[in-house]
């Protein structure tokens, strides 16, 4: 093969330029031709070489050189379409299009029965068109004088010994014997009286009785000899009655070639088949009307199967897209032209099927523009990211404001098919705003299809914006009226738990899900059972690995206070009031010291006294500074209430207790401008002598009593958490008040209050929502 190879083309450099390279030798029976698959050096395009060498086969010269001269002046769709052909004294060269023996799949037996019906209709109108046409005769038709081409189409070749009955000295009377294996194939009377015997009978007889011999090995795989001629075996029983007549020993009564075919085209007849019927309408498809198109195409459909699948590529394929861009095809033809190109590989399918798509995505009609994203599907493997993401997704993007509905639809789920596709900036950018404005469409099965998308596509979404797109996305959809819209939320939610954190869905998730537990739809409230409780496992889950507090470890304080007992510490009370009340005597017991002495002044120290013992006077009497008191202040009410947020003042510092104030919910905020003060000039002293009747301890119930006696006067001017307690002006020495050290005050002129203590005016107070009775949980925690 190699040495094969050299030789041709040492003879090439010797010659005339040959622009073709020669490929793999191709075996041929019975021909006077070397077949050679081959290249066209300047594209790479593919063809097939018949080589034929001067020197080796000198005394068949004659029929290369007369095949060589035929195949340039007959035109002919079912002849071997020639490229280029070079002719020396030690060569010739003919190079065609890329060609297949037939033998091949005859032998092999690879052949449908629709499919060898197609091929011999073909041969059959170019033995027509040469006989009667041409007025000639070809003198070899047989299995190896016929080629497939990358179509799949049967293109009949073998010129060696074809004449024009015109001519006199017509080479096939000469050299009629030196074609390989011409006694075989030849008719009755040839054998009986040579080549010239064609002069004496019709043009089309011996032309006839080959195409007869021509049926029986299509169907047979192989012929013998002249004993198997008129045999029926596996040949049609619809076609036994003409084939019979081709074969008849009397030419002068032989049926011609075309009135075989004639016979074949009747109403009922074996060449009135779906396959046949398609390609003699395929190239005038755009021209056809709606109702003959239809028809086409569902013919087209039934024999898909049998149809050679290079002929769907290379002849139905180009002409459907014609159809589908300029003649007016429409998606149904679109649709078997995806059905087609499902079989083509990616270089075939980026040449022919992706630059018609890509103007069809451009095209204004809504129709191609819904198929196309129907079969968006079947297409997506075979285009490229950046065809996609450069050139499809740009022109689809304007589905997405279409003014039809169901355009926008497509468009919404055609996302989930190009997302891959599409880069991440793509993705986070401009998709992202057109689903959100989908998501808010007046057609409630858009805005479902939306939510469902974005669940699909979550993982694609950049982790910077994931969660915040989503949640909002899905918490809008759960306040959605349509139904669907609302479980189709919830099953996002549960679809895409995994991408939000254990915060994320205790804090911002599962408030959203909980008023579906009570949606009026069953379905839906099944549904959020069910990603409530995915979304409560996981939760718990998390709680597991959590620590038991965030607080630091206690340190040691002291050596005084590190063995002293615990004050207030609740015990193994679990209920919330125990903790409560627990929690309020560990804040009492947290304060140091004592209270020294009361509102008026006097000082504690003198209760322990005897009643025998009289009262010692201090030597050298001086002015009490900032008196320590208990502010009866509160932010929400004048009582004074055990969770209040009262501030304990001290000569030295100021110990604040936590507010619980808020987490009552009382109705109606007090004016507490005018609160009760010991210190003012219209209230009653309260002296020394007074002593507590329960031994010393204050009479909290009394004086509540007298407090909320008050509180129905009262007014508050401010919101409540701004109200200034009087008391506060009061923490620093004042000019006008002395004490003695008998506790007495030493005076009895009006006490003046700095500007920022006046009471504010008062404003009438709205009575407060029912609301407000619920927040005060709510505030406490915050």
């Amino acid at each position: 093969m190699d040495f094969l190879k050299s030789a041709v083309a040492s003879a090439i450099s010797k010659g005339p330029s040959f622009p073709y390279s020669f490929g793999d030798r191709v075996d041929v029976d019975q021909s006077i031709w070397t077949l050679h698959n081959g290249t066209k050096r300047e594209d790479g395009s593919k063809c097939s070489i018949f080589s034929f060498d001067v020197a080796t086969n000198k005394s068949q010269l004659p029929l290369a050189r007369n095949a060589l001269r035929k195949l340039r002046t007959i035109r002919h769709p079912g002849v071997i379409k020639v490229l280029d052909t070079v002719e020396t004294e030690t060569y010739i060269y003919i190079a065609t299009e890329r060609l297949t023996p037939l033998g091949w799949h005859t032998r092999r037996k690879s052949l449908a029965e629709e499919t060898i019906k197609w091929g011999l209709h073909n041969i059959a109108k170019t033995v027509k068109f040469i006989n009667t046409d041409a007025a000639s005769v070809h003198g070899c038709v047989r299995i190896s004088s016929i080629f497939t081409s990358e179509s799949g189409e049967w293109k009949l070749g073998g010129f060696d010994i074809l004449s024009s009955m015109k001519e006199d000295e017509a080479i096939i009377y000469t050299s009629g014997s030196l074609v390989p294996e011409s006694g075989r194939y030849a008719s009755p009377e040839v054998l009986k009286a040579g080549w010239e015997a064609i002069k004496r009978h019709p043009i089309h007889a011996v032309d006839a009785y080959d195409f007869g011999i021509l049926i029986f090995e299509v169907f047979n795989g192989s012929f013998v000899g002249s004993e198997q001629v008129g045999q029926t075996k596996n040949v049609p029983p619809s076609m036994h009655q003409s084939y019979k007549r081709l074969v008849n020993p009397n030419p002068k009564v032989r049926l011609s070639v075309g009135q075989f075919l004639d016979q074949g085209r009747r109403n009922g007849g074996f060449f009135q088949t779906p396959l046949i019927q398609i390609t003699e309408d395929i190239e005038s498809l755009g021209l056809k009307a709606d109702t003959e198109r239809d028809e086409l195409l569902s013919q087209l459909d039934e024999v898909a199967d049998d149809f050679p699948e290079d002929f769907f590529e290379m002849k139905v394929l180009p002409e459907l897209l014609k159809s589908v861009e300029f003649g007016g095809g429409g998606p149904k033809v679109f649709g078997v032209v995806m059905k087609i190109s499902s079989k083509l590989s990616d270089h075939e399918y980026d040449a022919q099927i992706t630059p018609v798509v890509v103007r069809l995505f451009a095209s204004p009609d809504r129709a191609i523009r819904v198929c196309l994203l129907d079969n968006l599907p079947l297409m997506i493997d075979h285009l490229s990211q950046k065809i996609v993401n450069d050139k499809i997704f740009p022109q689809m993007v304007t589905g997405f404001t279409d003014v039809a509905p169901v355009v926008r639809e497509q468009t919404v789920k055609a996302v989930l098919t190009v997302v891959p596709k599409l880069s991440d900036r793509t993705v986070n950018g401009e998709l992202l705003r057109y689903l959100a404005k989908t998501a808010n469409d007046e057609q409630p099965g858009i805005r479902t299809n939306t939510t469902i998308c974005l669940g699909k596509i979550a993982r694609n979404l950049g982790s910077s914006t994931r969660t915040k797109v989503l949640i909002a996305a899905f918490a809008r959809s759960l306040r959605d009226p349509f139904v669907h819209a609302r479980n189709a939320a919830l099953m996002a939610l549960a679809a895409t738990s995994d991408l939000f954190s254990e915060e994320e869905c205790a804090i911002k998730i599962l408030p959203n899900i909980c008023p579906s537990l009570v949606d009026k739809e069953k379905i839906v409230r099944d549904q959020a059972n069910k990603t409530l409780d995915l979304y409560l496992q996981r939760i718990r889950k998390y709680d597991q690995s959590l620590p038991e507090t965030a607080l630091p470890p206690p340190t040691a304080i002291g050596a005084t206070n590190a063995g002293a007992p615990r004050m207030g510490t609740p015990q193994q009370d679990t209920s919330w009031a125990g903790w409560a009340i627990s929690s309020f005597t560990n804040k009492l017991a947290s304060a140091s010291g004592e209270i020294q002495s009361d509102t008026n002044g006097r000082e504690t120290t003198e209760q322990q006294r005897p009643s025998s013992v009289p009262p010692q006077k201090d030597k050298n009497p001086i002015s009490i500074g900032p008196l320590p008191r208990i502010s009866l202040a509160k932010q929400s009410s004048t009582l004074t209430d055990p969770f209040s947020s009262a501030s304990i003042d001290t000569a030295d510092n100021d110990v604040e207790v936590e507010d619980f104030g808020g987490a009552w919910g009382e109705e109606g905020d007090v004016d507490t401008s005018n609160t009760f003060d010991p210190f003012a000039p219209s209230a009653p002293s309260i002296t020394t002598a007074s002593k507590f009747e329960d031994k010393g301890e204050p009479d909290f119930a009394g004086w509540l009593t007298a407090q909320a006696q008050a509180k129905q006067k009262i007014k508050n001017p401010l919101p409540r958490g701004l109200t200034k307690s009087p008391m506060s002006t009061l923490n620093r020495p004042s000019a006008g008040v002395r004490s003695n050290t008998t506790g007495h005050v030493a005076t009895k002129k009006p006490i003046v209050l700095l500007a920022r203590d006046k009471a504010a005016p008062v404003v009438k107070k709205e009575e407060p929502k029912q609301e407000e009775e619920d927040e005060g949980w709510g505030d406490a925690w915050e």
